[in-house]
């Protein structure tokens, strides 16, 4: 089992390999960790071309289309464990999370899966006497309202990632779609253009925002710990960092839905399970066993609960509402709720090559070097336009 991340995302998910091992003794799975998602991915492929891919890994979803599209996956379809329907959440399924035309295969089960939600310093809140802001005026402000301080000193109110997720959350909101619905990457037009020119609005002309330094994960954990020493008020990522914030912030830490423009709108995030090609049958067998292992409600709700990632199955989601789990844990409600607004990625083979080498450099470009928007979103669509 090839694997991403650390700390308690870590933890939980080693914790339940040994659960497995534990309970069918007749497989093993070992675990080997392999970077962030994207450094995984880059070994997965040369793993392929030399065949000695693991029996199972998990990828991020947007990349599945290519990987399906290239031959390099195994049909989970009807292998042991995996016959009939496993009860997913169908936002979070391999055929909620794509529009059409979707493999009628089975290629992906759903594993560590999230929605971006917005985070806020509860002490803050109540300083300000503000409840979390539910549209992009709002948004405004309450990020003017928590900013105080000078340049040396400065609260900020707002902080996100320059990062595609996020960009494609407020794309939605502004009521458009990466593609339109013939695949063709439109990257929103001028609502892709409203999204860029928001951050750099908050960014620049209200100075309300700051830009979290570094590029991919790091800019992540940039963030969260500007959040946690109480230098932003509010901040949007993962629900994967719920336990996480909980567990170290010294004020409460308030999780609420995104905000709209036009509407509601949420990419989804996280990763599936996958098994790649070439495996003989034993290690095949073992691995449809794990990952129907972790597909269950009780192990889904395991790993869910014990990180902040949304529990991949209705029973399970069920099971923690009767329970009382959600009353005692609203934060972790949040993502759950935002499933009812999810935009479902394209499926195209294409997905991860736009997000990756086109849209990303030219987000930050505009942003971070106070590019027009409208002249970076038409520079990332030339070279989309002219691929065969």
């Amino acid at each position: 089992l090839w694997f991403s991340y650390g700390g308690k995302t870590r933890e939980a998910l080693l914790a339940l390999v040994a659960a497995f091992n534990a309970e069918q003794p007749e497989h093993r799975l070992s675990p080997v960790y392999q970077g962030d998602y994207f450094e995984l991915l880059a070994k997965l492929r040369t793993s392929l071309h030399a065949g000695r891919a693991p029996a199972v890994t998990h990828v991020v979803a947007e990349v599945m289309p290519y990987l399906v599209e290239a031959g390099v996956l195994e049909p989970l379809d009807g292998l042991p464990g995996l016959e009939g329907d496993l009860g997913l959440a169908l936002p979070l399924s391999q055929q909620g999370a794509f529009d059409g035309p979707v493999p009628p295969r089975l290629y992906g089960v759903p594993f560590n899966r999230s929605t971006p939600i917005a985070y806020l310093n509860g002490s803050v809140m109540k300083e300000l006497g503000r409840e979390p802001p539910a549209t992009w005026d709002e948004l405004r402000d309450f990020a003017s309202a928590a900013t105080k301080g000078d340049e040396a000193s400065r609260r900020w109110g707002f902080s996100v990632p320059i990062d595609w997720w996020f960009w494609v959350a407020m794309l939605g909101q502004a009521g458009g779609n990466p593609a339109d619905a013939s695949g063709r990457f439109t990257l929103g037009g001028e609502a892709g253009v409203r999204a860029l020119a928001l951050m750099q609005e908050l960014v620049y002309e209200r100075r309300v925002m700051r830009a979290p330094t570094g590029r991919d994960y790091n800019a992540w954990q940039v963030q969260n710990a500007d959040f946690l020493a109480g230098r932003v008020a509010m901040i949007w990522t993962s629900t994967a960092f719920v336990r996480y914030l909980e567990d170290n912030a010294k004020f409460p830490v308030v999780c609420a839905p995104l905000p709209r423009q036009e509407r509601a709108a949420v990419p989804t995030g996280g990763t599936m399970f996958v098994m790649p090609k070439g495996s003989p049958p034993a290690w095949q067998e073992a691995a449809a066993r794990f990952i129907a292992f972790m597909a269950r409600p009780d192990r889904s709700n395991e790993f869910a609960t014990k990180t902040g990632y949304i529990p991949v199955t209705r029973a399970g989601v069920a099971s923690l509402t009767e329970a009382g789990y959600y009353a005692k844990k609203p934060n972790d409600r949040v993502a759950v709720d935002q499933l009812g607004s999810v935009m479902p990625w394209p499926w195209h083979k294409e997905l991860f090559r736009v997000q990756r080498e086109v849209v990303q450099a030219r987000l930050e470009s505009a942003v971070l070097e106070r590019q027009s928007a409208r002249v970076a979103l038409d520079g990332a669509r030339a070279p989309i336009e002219a691929s065969p």
